[in-house]
C-alpha cells in the first residue's frame, strides 16, 4: 500500500477515469492507502471498493477509515464508513448520494446520516450535505481553495459541537440545538470562523461546576479565532430565558431579549472576557471585564459602570455575587448605580450612589430604608469625602432613626470624618468613630466605638418582644471589632435596669449573617431591685435586692446552649405564697419543704433571709443548685421570723426544655397553685 497525498475526490475521479478507459466493462476496483492528508482532514488505514452501478448508470463506492482526524472541529480517531452512488448528471457535476456512518464523534454525530456530494468543475466549487433525523449540516468551498468553507448548520445537537468547543474550553456541552451561518477558513497558523447563530435550550458546565449554563437560548452574531496559544470569541447578540453561572455569578434570564456583547480570550484553560456589555432594560445595564482561571474561579471583575433596578437586578443576578460577601437572601427596592473591581483576593474599589434603596436581608437581621447618597472606596490612595444616610435603619428588630454620615476613603479603610447620631428608642446612639476594611477576608474588618444614652427599656423590650421592663439603658463601647467572622465587643455594655445594672463583658458574636449566630458572654446582675423585676412578670412579687452573673453563656441561633447561671439575694425581704410556690415549682419540689399546707393558706407573705438558685447548662442538661445543700435537695429560700420559711430543691439535674416549660409557666401565671 502507498500513501496517498491529494484531494479528497481523487478516488472518484481516478475510478471514473477507469470507467472511461474501459469502456464500461470491468470489475470492482479495490483501492487501499496508509493515509490521506488534505487541509483540514487526515484519514489513515483507508480502503475503497469501486465498481458499476446497476444497468451501467455510475458507480457504486465503498469508502472506511480505521482513523479520521479533523483538528479544527475538534474530532479525533474517529471511525469512517461511507457508501453510495457516484454519477455524472447533465451538466456535467459529479453527484455522490449515500450515507455515512461516523464511529466516535462527540455527541454521537452522524452515526448514520444521508451524505451529498456535488462537486462543479465549471463553478470551481464542492457542496457537501448531511441529514441525520432533523439535524442537518451543509459545508461548501472553492475546488481550488479547500481552506476555505460556508457552513450552514440547522438544529444541530449541541453535543456534536462538543469537540469543537474542546479545542479552546475543558468544559461541554449537553443539551439543546443549534443553527449557524458561518464562513470557515483554514490558515497556516489559525482557524477562524464568523457568522450568525442561534441557539435553543442549551446547556453546558465546566470542570468543577463554577461555569454552567441551562436552557439557554440566544441569536446574534459571532467571530471565532483559534491559534496555537489559545482561542478568541467575539459575539454580539441576545439572550432570552435559561440560567447562566460564572464563577459567583449567576443569572436566571427573563424571557424578554437582554442584549450581549462580548470579547473573550482563552489561553491554557483560563478565559478573560475582554470586553462585556449587557442590556436588561428593567433591570440591569453594566459594562466591563471579567477573568476565570483555569479552575473556573473568577479572578478578576472589573465593572466599569452599572445601573441596576431592584427588585429585578437582584432576583435575576445579584443572589450569586452576594453570596460571596455572606449575604444570602435579601428583599430589595430602588435604584443603584456605580463601579466594582474585584480580584482573586477580593474587592479591590466599589462606589454606588443612589436616590433611594430599601433592603432588608431575609430574616429581618438588618434593614435599611430610604438610602440616599454615595460611597467611593478604594483598597489604595485616597478618594474624596462621600455623604450617605437614611430615613430608617433596623438592627435586629430594634428600629433606629434618620442619620446622615460623611465617609471618606484613605488606603484601603473607609471611616467616618466626624461623629454621628442615631436616634434609637428615645434615646440617642453615638457613632464617635468607625472604621471599615472592605478588602479584608481575615483579621480586623471593622471597628467602631460606641455611646448609647437614654434609651427606653420598655419600648426596647417591645421591640425585642420581651416583657416590659420599667428604666434606661446606658453606656458606651469604647471598642467594638469584626474580626473574621465574629464581632468582639471590647470594654462592656452597661444597662441601667431595675434600679440597677446589667454589665456586658466578653462579648462575641460569629458568623452573625448566619443561619446560627453563635453568642458567647458573660453577664453580670448588680443591685436589682427585685420589686421591680417580680412586677414584670406574674411570678408572684418579691421585695428586696439581688446580684448575680450567667458566665460563660453560649448561645446558638439565639437559643441557649451552655452557660453557669447563679443568682442571690443576701438582704433579706418578703415572698408572696405565688412566688414561693413558683420557686418550688422550678426547682421541682412540688411543695415548700417545711411547710404545710395550711400555713401557705393562711399567710399571703413571708420574710426570708436569704434566696438562692444556680443553674449549669450543659448540653440538654441544667445542674440545679442553691444556698447550699438540703436533705435530699438544695435549699432555694432560706425563711426568717415566723412562720419560718424553707423551700427546697429536690431535683439536681433537669432536662433543658422541661425547665424551660417550668420557667414559662411560672412566668405567665400558670404555675402551681397549693389547695
Amino acid at each position: 500500500m502507498l500513501p496517498v497525498s491529494t484531494r479528497p475526490w481523487f478516488v472518484f475521479v481516478v475510478a471514473w477515469c477507469l470507467v472511461a478507459w474501459s469502456g464500461g466493462a470491468w470489475a470492482t476496483v479495490s483501492v487501499e492507502a496508509d493515509a490521506l492528508d488534505v487541509p483540514g482532514l487526515s484519514m489513515s488505514r483507508m480502503t475503497a471498493d469501486i465498481g458499476p452501478a446497476d444497468e451501467g448508470k455510475g458507480l457504486t463506492v465503498r469508502l472506511s477509515a480505521d482513523r479520521a482526524d479533523v483538528p479544527s472541529m475538534g474530532w479525533k480517531k474517529l471511525g469512517v464508513g461511507l457508501d453510495g452512488h457516484l454519477d455524472r448528471d447533465e451538466a456535467g457535476r459529479w453527484i455522490f448520494d449515500g450515507r455515512v456512518r461516523l464511529h466516535g464523534a462527540p455527541g454521537g454525530a452522524l452515526t448514520d446520516a444521508s451524505l451529498r456530494i456535488v462537486a462543479d468543475e465549471s463553478a470551481n466549487t464542492l457542496e457537501v450535505s448531511l441529514i441525520e433525523d432533523k439535524a442537518h449540516a451543509a459545508v461548501a468551498f472553492p475546488l481550488d481553495q479547500p481552506t476555505h468553507a460556508q457552513i450552514t448548520l440547522k438544529g444541530l445537537p449541541a453535543g456534536w459541537l462538543q469537540g469543537l468547543v474542546s479545542t479552546v474550553w475543558a468544559g461541554r456541552l449537553t443539551a439543546g440545538k443549534v443553527d449557524a451561518d458561518l464562513a470557515l477558513d483554514l490558515l497556516d497558523q489559525s482557524v477562524q470562523a464568523a457568522g450568525q447563530f442561534a441557539l435553543d435550550g442549551v446547556a453546558f458546565e465546566g470542570q468543577g461546576g463554577k461555569l454552567a449554563g441551562n436552557r439557554l437560548s440566544a441569536n446574534g452574531r459571532v467571530g471565532f479565532e483559534k491559534r496555537d496559544r489559545g482561542a478568541s470569541i467575539d459575539l454580539d447578540g441576545s439572550l432570552r430565558g435559561g440560567e447562566l453561572l460564572l464563577g459567583p455569578l449567576y443569572a436566571a434570564l427573563p424571557a424578554h431579549p437582554v442584549q450581549l456583547s462580548m470579547s473573550t480570550a482563552s489561553t491554557q484553560g483560563a478565559l478573560a472576557i475582554q470586553r462585556l456589555r449587557v442590556t436588561d432594560p428593567d433591570a440591569l445595564q453594566l459594562e466591563g471585564e471579567m477573568g476565570f482561571d483555569a479552575k473556573g474561579d473568577l479572578d478578576r471583575l472589573n465593572l466599569d459602570r452599572f445601573t441596576a433596578r431592584f427588585p429585578a437586578a437582584y432576583t435575576r443576578y445579584g443572589t450569586g455575587l452576594l453570596r460571596t460577601f455572606g449575604i444570602d437572601g435579601l428583599a430589595v427596592s430602588g435604584g443603584l448605580a456605580g463601579s466594582v473591581s474585584m480580584d482573586a483576593k477580593g474587592l479591590s474599589d466599589f462606589s454606588f450612589q443612589t436616590d433611594s434603596l430599601d433592603l432588608t436581608l431575609v430574616g429581618g437581621r438588618f434593614g435599611v430604608s430610604g438610602l440616599h447618597g454615595a460611597v467611593d472606596w478604594s483598597a489604595t490612595g485616597e478618594r474624596p469625602p462621600t455623604t450617605l444616610g437614611w430615613r430608617g435603619l433596623q438592627m435586629l428588630t430594634i428600629p433606629n432613626g434618620p442619620a446622615q454620615g460623611t465617609w471618606q476613603s484613605r488606603d484601603g479603610t473607609l471611616a467616618l470624618t466626624r461623629p454621628m447620631s442615631v436616634p434609637v428608642l428615645d434615646g440617642q446612639l453615638r457613632v464617635l468613630g468607625l472604621r471599615w476594611k472592605p478588602s479584608a477576608s481575615s483579621g480586623e474588618r471593622l471597628q467602631t466605638s460606641l455611646a448609647l444614652t437614654q434609651v427606653d427599656m420598655a419600648a426596647l423590650c417591645r421591640a425585642l418582644g420581651w416583657p416590659a421592663f420599667k428604666g434606661t439603658v446606658g453606656g458606651a463601647v469604647p471598642n467594638l471589632r469584626y474580626v473574621d467572622d465574629r464581632v468582639e465587643l471590647g470594654g462592656g455594655l452597661s444597662l441601667n435596669v431595675f434600679d440597677g445594672f446589667v454589665d456586658i463583658t466578653g462579648m462575641t458574636l460569629a458568623h452573625p449573617f448566619g443561619d446560627a449566630p453563635v453568642v458567647t458572654g458573660d453577664v453580670a446582675l448588680r443591685n436589682l431591685d427585685l420589686g421591680l423585676l417580680t412586677s414584670v412578670f406574674d411570678f408572684g412579687n418579691i421585695t428586696g435586692r439581688m446580684s448575680g452573673a450567667v458566665e460563660a453563656l453560649r448561645l446558638v441561633g439565639w437559643k441557649p446552649a451552655a452557660f453557669n447561671a447563679h443568682f442571690l439575694a443576701d438582704q433579706g425581704g418578703r415572698i408572696s405564697q405565688q412566688a414561693v410556690n413558683n420557686l418550688t415549682s422550678v426547682g421541682g419540689g412540688g411543695i415548700a419543704g417545711g411547710l404545710q399546707g395550711t400555713m401557705l393558706k393562711i399567710f399571703k407573705t413571708f420574710g426570708y433571709r436569704h434566696i438562692g438558685l444556680s443553674c449549669v447548662l450543659k448540653g440538654d442538661v441544667c445542674t440545679m443548685g442553691g444556698l447550699g445543700n438540703a436533705r435530699d435537695g438544695y435549699t432555694i429560700v432560706e425563711g426568717s421570723g415566723l412562720p419560718r420559711l424553707t423551700v427546697v430543691g429536690h431535683q439536681r439535674d433537669v432536662d433543658w426544655p422541661t425547665l424551660v416549660r417550668r420557667l414559662q409557666a411560672a412566668t405567665e401565671g400558670d404555675g402551681p397553685v397549693v389547695r
